[in-house]
């Protein structure tokens, strides 16, 4: 196989590797896995009150199967509240550092990561019927790859220990997502871009370099 083939080769497979591993390909939530997914539901803790239950059914009911965008808007608490594993000094932002010791694998392993965020940098401007929403420090866009991926996070029982440190850090905070969604940088059009510039420039240089060679054995 010539140097070129080896380049394009190597560079197919590295953007399909990521292509693969960023995209969902699993499609909707089937009937199967929502009735699984709300089982599970049920048998963490405390019964769910029937208005969240209709809400996490109607979430995997409406799945279209793509990735989609968790809006997070959260207010920290100034000094977090005192429940077991938090130690006394510890601030919110350490607090909450805690709840992420999970989070943070898990998103990676499953594509998902920020897209956006942010420190507030005054009260909110705009308020309608939403008294005491005014205090707000900071918000986030969270890419999901797919409504599956989201469930198998929140269900694993590992998760259910450190959501505790997420209540102790945040005040209040409201988290909505939102699908379809769009966005001008999609990593894998980026990707796409990069690896085709880093192609053309080293079958440039190869391209050269058989040129010289062949030029000064002649």
């Amino acid at each position: 196989m010539t140097p070129l083939r080896w380049i394009w080769l190597v560079l197919g497979l590295l953007y399909a590797a990521f292509f693969s591993w960023y995209t969902a390909f699993g499609g909707p939530l089937s009937d199967e896995e929502i009735a699984g997914y709300l089982r599970m539901a049920e048998e963490r803790g405390s019964p769910m009150p029937p208005e969240a239950v209709a809400m996490l059914r109607r979430f995997m009911e409406e799945d279209t199967g793509d990735d989609f965008v968790m809006v997070n808007v959260v207010d920290m608490y100034d000094t977090p509240l005192q429940i077991p594993g938090v130690e006394p000094g510890e601030t919110s932002d350490e607090v909450l550092a805690k709840y992420m010791e999970y989070m943070t694998p898990a998103l990676f392993a499953r594509a998902s990561h920020p897209v956006w965020l942010g420190t507030a940098a005054n009260t909110a401007m705009d308020l309608m019927n939403a008294e005491g929403m005014e205090e707000w420090t900071r918000a986030a866009g969270m890419r999901y790859r797919s409504r599956r991926d989201l469930l198998d996070i929140a269900m694993n029982p590992e998760f259910a220990g450190r959501h505790e440190f997420k209540v102790a850090a945040l005040r209040k905070t409201i988290a909505f997502p939102i699908d379809p969604w769009f966005q001008l940088g999609d990593p894998r059009l980026v990707l796409a871009l990069v690896l085709g510039l880093v192609g053309c420039a080293l079958s440039w240089l190869v391209t050269v370099r058989e040129r010289r060679g062949g030029g000064s054995s002649a």
